[in-house]
């Protein structure tokens, strides 16, 4: 078994494990779902170690014949795109189970879900076969609907209904795009990372359009971009949490991840619908700017931040360019690392005062100075001021766009505007705001709240300050990309 094998299938061995022992012994369940979670990153990390960056193929890879006469195989590989995935994912798990409630772990069904919920993202971002990718893909929707379902807060019946009801959707759109892609002998080279030659020269190019259009609903679903983002302010509101990290900080990845993934195949579509792409994320970035701006609520608001920003993704494949796609996949690092110190610490705030309304939460600075803190930091990284990694993967972003289309930056410097100016406002009534003459008694983050948020705020700050170290990891392969989709249109 290889060491991608061995760190795929952990958790799941994990969720086994968990599933034997008698639900009683709330203390073991903990243990061990914190064991395999903690241990999943330690393998994570010393993959990372003996990766080469400087070699744009695939590496670790794995391939295992499962269908001759499908074509389909058991292959697994990474590459400079799918590693930084693979540690954020590990790192996020690993967090989420070790803020979940006691109350939670308790039920041996939650870690069970979390770790099955890391099984199938780890799928996704290790998987070289398109089946295999299908199937893990829908493998994540199962356990978080049920993690939304059975342990969210307000509406959660709601919530997870319509979760469903837009992953069920996005899944047919896939599907019916990958059925289409089959007969052009899509397993050539049994891998995800290469470009697809075959596909791009000898389906035609309408149809081409059409199936890059079914990826862009299909994968736009999961991105939770303009329109297709009505799922994601409900979960948010009422997922707890820990799961709150794993949505924003992971999930809604996958659809970034798979459609970096697809445009290579469809070259001369991607380049026709560029344009296309391109409005459709400087719309959502200014919608999702405008939605967050008008909330009074702190995880409605995290919400459509985060539905502007993976429209700011979008707007870096879409660029079709070296500095545009290095940023969308720095972007998907950095807002992970930045949702899930916000969701962390907005839960605490949650916690401790009776009202969600930020217009009537009394001054944290002097009751909650760490939490303080933390939040400033936090909400000036989501403004990707210089320093932090957001600024590097929004310089790079506007880069890879305004080399072709100016007028990008004028969109830009608008949603800038906007983000800046809804944080801000968040942090003067947090920090400054006219009840700083606090009655509460002094009552700050705990510990293990205080360390792992503080590690997420300086993983964010030392990405922005020495980002060449993940630059780097990605650099070869997304070439490998790029040059692909710089293929004379058919």
């Amino acid at each position: 078994m290889g060491i991608l094998s061995f760190l795929l299938w952990t958790p799941a061995l994990g969720a086994l494990l968990l599933a034997l022992i008698p639900s009683k012994n709330a203390l073991l369940i903990r243990l061990i779902a914190n064991g395999f979670g903690g241990f999943c990153l330690a393998l994570t990390v010393w993959l990372l170690s003996q990766y080469d960056p400087h070699n744009g193929q695939l590496q670790f890879y794995e391939h295992f014949t499962l269908n001759p006469a499908l074509g389909s195989a058991y292959a697994l590989g990474v590459d400079g795109l799918s590693m930084p995935l693979l540690l954020l994912t590990t790192v996020l798990v690993a967090v989420a189970l070790l803020v979940s409630d006691a109350d939670h772990t308790a039920n041996k069904s939650y870690p069970i879900c979390i770790l099955l919920l890391e099984f199938g993202l780890l799928g996704v971002f290790s998987t070289q076969d398109w089946a295999l990718f299908f199937l893990f893909w829908q493998l994540t929707s199962i356990p978080l609907f049920f993690l939304l379902n059975r342990w969210g807060d307000l509406r959660r019946q709601t919530a997870s209904l319509r979760f469903a009801l837009y992953l069920m959707g996005s899944s047919v759109f896939l599907l019916i795009s990958l059925l289409a892609i089959y007969p052009f002998d899509l397993q050539q080279d049994g891998s995800l990372i290469h470009p697809i030659y075959q596909t791009s020269k000898t389906m035609p190019k309408n149809q081409q359009i059409l199936v890059l259009l079914g990826f862009v609903l299909g994968f736009g679903v999961n991105m939770a971009i303009f329109p297709l983002h009505g799922w994601l302010p409900l979960a948010q509101t009422a997922a707890p949490r820990a799961i709150n990290i794993l949505i924003s900080g992971v999930f809604i990845k996958l659809g970034a991840y798979g459609l970096l993934r697809a445009v290579v195949m469809v070259p001369a579509a991607a380049q026709t619908l560029q344009p296309v792409m391109t409005v459709l994320a400087l719309f959502g970035m200014i919608y999702g700017g405008l939605l967050a701006w008008r909330q009074t609520e702190l995880k409605p608001m995290l919400a459509y931040w985060t539905t502007s920003q993976m429209a700011m993704v979008l707007l870096g494949i879409a660029s079709l360019d070296d500095a545009g796609l290095s940023g969308a996949a720095l972007a998907m690092v950095a807002h992970g690392l930045i949702a899930a110190a916000l969701f962390l610490l907005a839960d605490f705030l949650y916690r401790k005062n009776p009202t969600r309304n930020l217009f009537a939460i009394n001054s944290q600075l002097k009751v909650s100075p760490k939490f303080s803190w933390l939040m400033a930091l936090s909400l000036l990284a989501a403004m990707s001021i210089p320093g932090t990694a957001g600024f590097i993967a929004f310089i790079h972003t506007l880069i890879g766009n305004a080399r072709h289309q100016y007028g990008v930056i004028v969109v830009f410097l608008l949603v800038a505007l906007i983000t800046a100016s809804y944080l801000i406002r968040t942090m003067n009534q947090l920090f400054l705001g006219p009840g700083q003459e606090s009655r509460q008694q002094p009552d700050d983050l705990a510990p293990v709240e205080w360390v792992l948020s503080g590690g997420l705020v300086l993983a964010i700050i030392l990405m922005g300050l020495v980002p060449a170290p993940w630059l780097d990891l990605s650099a070869s392969s997304l070439k490998l990309l790029s040059a692909t989709l710089r293929l004379p249109a058919l």
